[in-house]
């Protein structure tokens, strides 16, 4: 006869009682889960977010109350949870998982580690430690109604990069500075704005007008000789953004976007199948009809305002986040966040100007919020499905039963069963895969004439393929070291480019990664084709385009492991969201029916 601890067999309760086990996130999903796991009798737990509490998270993150505002998400979720079994041993981490203290050491001390997290960087990181430390991971992701839970084993099971992710939806940078069509553009612009007044200028975030852009097509000399002679385009001089506001004081009132406008109106080949923007003039504005502000209704974040009320929130928000920076003191930058309203209401309002002159219908608060944080509106209950499915894999892992896991789906409509839960057989490890393969390799293209030394760090091996501190040699059969993640001893070759150091079509890289036990082998394909404003490209990739659908009827007449439920998921949803709890788009996503 099966003894029973409640509903678990006796073993495995006290399995849950003696073993160690990781939350990576205390935010809408890690709160449903740290309270799952106390109720469900887990006793050792280690929970770790860099997040603190703010007033947005208290409608889904029931771990938190107003009083917690401004606290350690990971400490007040550990003080919440300890109500519900005060016998629970929880030990918070206020800080990010990819701090170097946290190493592979650091992560086989655990017998299960479970994703709670809001971004690729931190997933794919979390991914690579559990490889190095071979401890399965439990991967989960919610996106508004939809939400997926998944487990990932070393060599048994896809790793969470072993299917390409679609990159973050970008812009050319002509389209944002120059010609934007949707607002979408202008939000963009609006937050490039923010950081070349306040924040940490970027050459890559450059607002003025793109003089470089080849759909112009003009004369350079020709169009500023004439925007000089023309008392209507005024004395037009070109100087970065902040240097016009700190000779303005940050007034918003002079020329409010208004030199750029008329620049690029000079830029008249641009505006032949296109209608042209239309300068706005502050001072104008204000005694115009236009002053005279129509009340709305609703709610105030749905609001939509007319041009002069946006221009009195621009100029309300600049005056408050001058401040700011003032308190701050000399070199001081304020970092963009959707949550802090005065950065909001910047964006908002210079968005929606923008939006005007290019003849948009302007957003609302919300929408732009939406569209600048890449949100996706945060579903309690659906966090809390996940977080449930989350314990339940735990507990087939924890008996021993690895091989009845599943990656589980939520749909926000049934299937064709009528099933909102869709469970699938795990994939096994892709033999392409350049993080969990045996061998690691990959093939990248660019130009070695071109590209830094800083870029190969900083865009291909960091952001690209997630390195935390990557350690670069040359096979040049000298072991030439490129980057060393030793601070100070690579740094003079940061502004040189690959061809300096004899790098050429061909030539073969070495990047090691010692936090995460990571080696990858890059070969370099050498190329001066690349399109405009791409770096570099990764052969063999196409991210952005999901393999094609298998025949509908062949997939409603199968029947996945001898259990009809375990069919593919009805809804298709491609692409990961970053949001409160981003869906982790791996495998069977790309391969769903409608």
């Amino acid at each position: 006869m099966v003894q029973l601890v409640g509903s678990l067999r006796k073993e495995l309760a006290d399995s849950l009682s003696t073993c160690k086990v990781l939350v990576v996130g205390a935010g809408g999903i890690g709160c449903e889960l740290l309270k799952n796991l106390v109720l469900t009798g887990f006793k050792n737990i280690e929970v770790i977010d860099l997040d603190t509490i703010d007033v947005s998270n208290l409608n889904r993150q029931f771990l938190f109350q107003k009083k917690h505002v401004g606290k350690s998400k990971a400490q007040v979720a550990k003080e919440s949870a300890l109500q519900f079994c005060p016998s629970a041993n929880i030990t918070a981490y206020h800080d990010s998982i990819m701090n170097p203290d946290y190493n592979v050491e650091f992560f086989r001390k655990f017998m299960l580690v479970m994703n709670a997290l809001d971004n690729r960087a931190a997933r794919n990181h979390v991914n690579r430690m559990c490889l190095a430390a071979d401890i399965p991971l439990i991967e989960s992701g919610t996106a508004g109604y939809l939400g997926q839970v998944t487990v990932i084993k070393k060599g048994m099971t896809e790793c969470y990069e072993c299917q390409p992710k679609p990159t973050q939806k970008t812009f050319p940078g002509c389209t944002i500075r120059n010609t934007p069509s949707e607002p979408i553009h202008c939000i963009v612009w609006a937050k490039y704005l923010f950081n070349q007044l306040f924040g940490e200028e970027d050459a890559d975030q450059e607002v003025s007008p793109d003089t470089a852009d080849p759909e112009a097509a003009w004369n350079p000399e020709e169009t500023a000789a004439r925007a000089t002679a023309s008392e209507k385009d005024g004395d037009i001089k070109r100087i970065s953004t902040k240097e016009w506001a700190r000779s303005t004081g940050y007034d918003p009132c002079q020329t409010l976007q208004q030199d750029d406008i008329m620049y690029l109106l000079t830029m008249d080949k641009l505006w032949k199948k296109r209608k042209a923007p239309t300068p706005l003039d502050w001072q104008q504005l204000e005694n115009s009809s236009m002053s005279e502000e129509t009340p709305v209704s609703g709610l105030k974040d749905q609001q939509v305002l007319g041009v002069w009320g946006y221009c009195q929130l621009f100029q309300h928000s600049v005056e408050t986040l001058r401040s700011q920076l003032q308190e701050k003191g000399e070199g001081a930058e304020l970092a963009w966040d959707k949550d802090d309203p005065p950065a909001m209401d910047f964006v908002t309002a210079a968005a929606n100007l923008r939006m005007h002159i290019f003849s948009m219908n302007m957003k609302s608060r919300f929408d732009v919020k939406s569209m600048a944080g890449n949100i996706i509106p945060a579903i309690a209950t659906t966090n809390a499905v996940i977080a449930g499915l989350i314990v339940l894999e735990g507990l087939k892992i924890l008996s021993g039963e690895l091989e009845s896991c599943r990656t589980i789906f939520l749909n926000k409509c049934p299937n064709l069963r009528k099933k909102l839960l869709v469970p699938c057989i795990l994939d096994p490890p892709s033999a392409n895969c350049y993080v969990c393969a045996s061998k690691p390799e990959v093939t990248v293209k660019l130009n070695v004439h071109k590209t830094m030394v800083l870029s190969l760090q900083d865009r291909i091996l960091k952001e690209r393929f997630g390195m935390v501190a990557p350690d670069v040699q040359i096979e040049d059969g000298k072991g030439t070291i490129l980057i060393s993640s030793e601070e100070g001893e690579t740094e003079a070759n940061n502004s040189k480019f690959l061809a300096d150091f004899g790098i050429r079509n061909g030539s073969r890289l070495q990047a090691d990664d010692f936090l995460q036990d990571y080696t990858l082998l890059i070969n370099v394909l050498h190329t001066e084709e690349l399109e405009r404003d791409v770096e570099f490209e990764v052969v063999g990739e196409a991210p952005d385009k999901a393999p094609p659908p298998q025949n509908n009827q062949e997939e409603v007449n199968s029947i996945t492991n001898g259990n009809k439920d375990s069919a593919q998921p009805s809804t298709s949803y491609k692409g990961q969201q970053e949001g409160d709890s981003c869906i982790t788009d791996i495998n069977a996503l790309s391969r769903s029916w409608n």
